[in-house]
């Protein structure tokens, strides 16, 4: 399978990425190269592209997350939190609705769940692939299982934060749904 290489001038179309929360120090001298209509500001370089803005997440048609660092990097405009993000070119992948190219990540320490693109890094064979919405829907439902214990009644467990770890695991490295996880530890 080729990747497909972006750019300055493709990156912004249906894709995911996810961007390193960098010092506002790192664009001091460069040129504003694009301001989008809901205020984002793009800088170019020839290895990548550093986003000032104050919404991450969906963005327009694409999926950029962004990952926030130690620096003191936030900017007050309009009373919202501006953060600025640098990616590689390498950083950004294709997405669309209905290829399976998305993977689950738990932590269990910090009781996060992240979603990854199949191209990155972090994808490892036995990873199971599920499209945008069902990603979106199972992390939902996971939060829900780090955030409530109404789900455990009527389930036979004496250490629930072994057992939220066990239905996660299932559900994060199997298609099934959290209802039929719960049938078979109700038959148990």
């Amino acid at each position: 399978m080729t990747t497909k290489t972006y750019n300055k001038t493709n990156f912004h179309n249906h894709t995911f990425c996810i961007f390193q929360e960098v010092s506002l120090d790192e664009i001091q001298e460069l040129y504003l190269n694009y301001k989008s209509k809901s205020g984002s500001c793009y800088y170019f370089t020839t290895i990548g592209v550093y986003r000032l803005s104050n919404h991450w997440g969906r963005a327009a048609n694409c999926k950029w997350r962004l990952v926030k660092s130690n620096v003191n990097s936030n900017v007050k405009s309009n009373n919202k939190k501006t953060k600025l993000g640098f990616a590689h070119w390498s950083d950004f992948y294709p997405d669309n609705d209905y290829e399976k190219l998305y993977f689950i990540d738990v932590d269990y320490d910090t009781k996060t769940v992240q979603f990854y693109h199949k191209q990155s890094q972090e994808f490892s064979l036995g990873k199971v692939l599920r499209t945008a919405s069902e990603t979106i829907k199972l992390i939902k439902q996971i939060r829900t299982l780090f955030d409530e214990t109404a789900w455990v009644k009527y389930l036979k467990s004496e250490n629930i934060e072994v057992f939220r770890k066990e239905i996660i695991e299932e559900l994060v490295n199997t298609n099934k749904t959290f209802q039929e996880v719960r049938k078979e530890y109700l038959q148990n």
